[in-house]
């Protein structure tokens, strides 16, 4: 490579080669992605080129009904086409097992977005290999989830300018970009932008792996999931990328290594961009934080190469950049002891530690008395507004910080009156009460019995036919009972000793923003219940086979005269909840995981000064131009919160619940 040569917006930070060192590494950590089975068999690969294949002839029926609905001839509707295009990690190549697949359709102009729900989803309903939907028409990004042939499937729509979408349209040219809105244009970059990161990297070879093992890493320690506040598959994809660009004649080992030492020490709210910024193309807003008071606050800014520029990562709380900074830091220290054969690649995805880390905990329920599918859409809904109840706790005196667990666990229960399935919700969260559970049916998730039995049968996929009779099985066993169905997600806390902390009027918000939608405003149907639980009495479920749980600590009660009321025994059995508008929870003494440090440099950055810059072109040349500096070191309550009464800001007026393809 020419020592003048660059790639990206900043020249490289070196062009070593790898040593023989470098090579031993990285082929340790090839071994270590074919051990977690990152790589798919060539008989799941096919099987989604298949799929793909499937999804290519129903978008276009769905095209030739919707022309039809509108007037048009026969003739004329065939030949409006209707294009398939994938997104994500299948387009960049770095998919595995299990992993789903993002996929666009793209559609003539007279085919509106109402059409895709109306005509997409009873196609799709009518296919035998459909086996969940979940159609999210008010997203950010309208989404139609689904399980298709026993692959997830997130399938979204554009629509450009053009009276005929044919299998030779291509994304890459910003002419498709004209005359459409903005759902639109968020749908169409998906694509774009995965093409764009693959042009903007000196080897993709290099760049696949490194990417490979960055996803897994992030997925193991917990900090994998744009919808809770952390970065997302495309966003970890642009991290990556820019180290390919620093480092670009490094194996993917070195990249690796890399990766941590260069965004622990990066000025964070300074963004990361693979190229400059264009601007003035087309009236579509470009990513600008001396402009935009959104752009602003954004915690780790990673933006978008395609016009218009955006950021992927505007999710992040600041809570959970404290988070990340701290995996960053980890992965250097284990990184170091790797190169001197101290520790292993296994040791830096070690499984997270998140509900051994925090004292104190937040379980929200969302609840659906109702089928599969009503259950889908509220428990989504509920999931895309946590990082909101997240952002109101982090301003919440005497939290120092809030962290959700970036996945939520699943169950359903079978149940005969209300009275059983009010015990049922009273009950569930808590591992005192676990065992009281276990006198109701618990109904077991479609998709974990045909994983079951798949695994029964050394991976021999069931037929269609075979999922339908099991489908058909449960229908009858369950066919006198009614179902609850339960999403739990959870949030940790770090807090300042002795302190009493007030979370009412956060949940409150929070529950009220959920239920903005006519929608959902059946309460009997769908429901929130927020729950208070220490370590020691998180549910089984959390917790892999054979992992090892908190333990409730033993301590000695000191003696009192008789005259005197224990009164650390009342507070303990006093029910928080009852006849109070307000969550007081008496806390002990409390180690604190935050240095003053820490806590000072997360509080002043809340302002996310950037510099004074006028356009799109000093904003480059300032990132350009600067160097890295590295940062400081680093009994059970079964009642819900009551709603409180007092007057309150909305959160609605403040944040976002935005949903972008690019982040997910």
């Amino acid at each position: 490579m020419n020592q003048n040569q660059q790639w990206g917006t900043s020249r490289p930070f070196s062009l070593d080669r790898p040593t023989p060192a470098d090579e031993a590494l990285n082929k340790s950590l090839f071994q270590l992605l074919r051990d977690e089975r990152s790589f798919e068999t060539h008989q799941e690969t096919e099987k989604r080129k298949k799929v793909i294949n499937v999804l290519t002839e129903l978008a276009k029926q769905f095209v030739y009904e919707a022309s039809i609905s509108k007037g048009m001839s026969e003739s004329l509707a065939k030949d409006a086409g209707g294009c398939v295009y994938t997104f994500g990690s299948y387009r960049l190549g770095v998919h595995g097992p299990g992993s789903d697949i993002d996929t666009l359709i793209v559609v003539p102009k007279h085919v509106s977005r109402e059409d895709f729900f109306m005509f997409m989803v009873p196609i799709l309903k009518a296919r035998p290999e459909l086996e969940e939907i979940q159609p999210v028409s008010e997203a950010f990004v309208p989404i139609i989830k689904m399980e298709f042939d026993g692959i997830s499937i997130d399938l979204i729509c554009g629509k450009v300018d053009l009276a005929q979408v044919n299998s030779d349209l291509t994304l890459t040219d910003t002419s498709v970009l004209r005359n459409i809105d903005d759902k639109d244009l968020r749908a169409l970059n998906g694509t774009r932008v995965t093409d764009d990161i693959l042009k903007l990297v000196p080897s993709k070879t290099v760049f696949r792996l490194a990417l490979r093992f960055i996803k897994l890493w992030a997925q193991k320690r917990g900090i994998y999931a744009n919808v809770f506040g952390f970065p997302g598959g495309v966003a970890w994809a642009m991290l990556v990328a820019k180290i390919c660009q620093l480092y670009p004649n490094a194996n993917s080992a070195t990249i690796v290594q890399k990766f941590f030492f260069v965004y622990y020490n990066w000025k964070w709210p300074q963004p990361v961009l693979l190229r400059t910024i264009e601007t003035n193309k087309l009236p579509f807003r470009v990513w600008n934080p001396t402009k935009s008071n959104q752009d602003r606050f954004h915690k780790m800014p990673v933006i978008t190469p395609s016009y218009p520029s955006m950021c992927a990562t505007h999710n992040i709380t600041e809570s959970n950049k404290t988070v990340i900074l701290r995996e960053f830091k980890r992965g250097i220290d284990i990184c170091t002891k790797i190169s001197t054969g101290e520790m292993t690649w296994n040791d830096l995805i070690a499984k997270h530690d998140f509900f051994h880390r925090y004292k104190f905990y937040l379980i929200l329920l969302a609840t659906t008395k109702g089928s599969e599918e009503e259950h889908l859409k509220w428990s989504g809904c509920v999931e895309s507004k946590v990082r909101l109840l997240v952002t109101k706790l982090e301003n919440t005196p005497h939290i120092d910080l809030a962290q959700p667990h970036n996945k939520y666990f699943e169950s359903s229960f079978a149940y005969k009156t209300d009275d059983e399935a009010e015990s049922i919700l009273g009950k569930f969260g808590f591992f005192r009460t676990e065992q009281e559970l276990e006198k109701y049916n618990k109904v077991e998730n479609l998709k974990s019995i045909f994983e079951k039995i798949e695994k029964e049968r050394h991976g021999e996929p069931l037929t269609a036919e075979e999922k339908n009779k099991i489908v058909n099985e449960q229908k009858e066993k369950y066919n006198e009972f009614k179902q609850v169905h339960i999403a739990t997600m959870f949030i940790g806390f770090e807090l300042q000793e002795k302190q009493p902390i007030d979370l009412a009027r956060a949940c409150e918000e929070f529950m009220d923003i959920c239920r903005a939608s006519s929608e959902f405003d059946d309460g009997d149907k769908f429901s929130i219940q927020i729950k208070y639980a220490k370590s020691y009495d998180l549910p089984n479920f959390v917790y892999d086979d054979g992992e090892s749980r908190p333990e409730k600590p033993t301590k000695k009660r000191k003696k009192v005269k008789e005259s005197t009321p224990n009164k650390k025994s009342k507070i303990e059995s006093k029910n928080l909840f009852a006849n109070s508008d307000e969550f007081r929870a008496p806390l002990p003494n409390i180690e604190n995981h935050t240095t003053d440090v820490e806590m000072s440099e997360r509080r002043s950055s809340l302002s996310n000064n950037f510099p004074s810059l006028e356009n799109s072109a000093k904003i480059n040349t300032e990132i350009a131009n600067s160097t890295l500096t590295p940062l400081a070191t680093t009994h059970h309550h079964s009642t819900n919160l009551l709603n409180s009464s007092d007057s309150k800001q909305s959160l609605a007026d403040s944040l976002q619940a935005e949903e972008s393809p690019m982040a997910d």
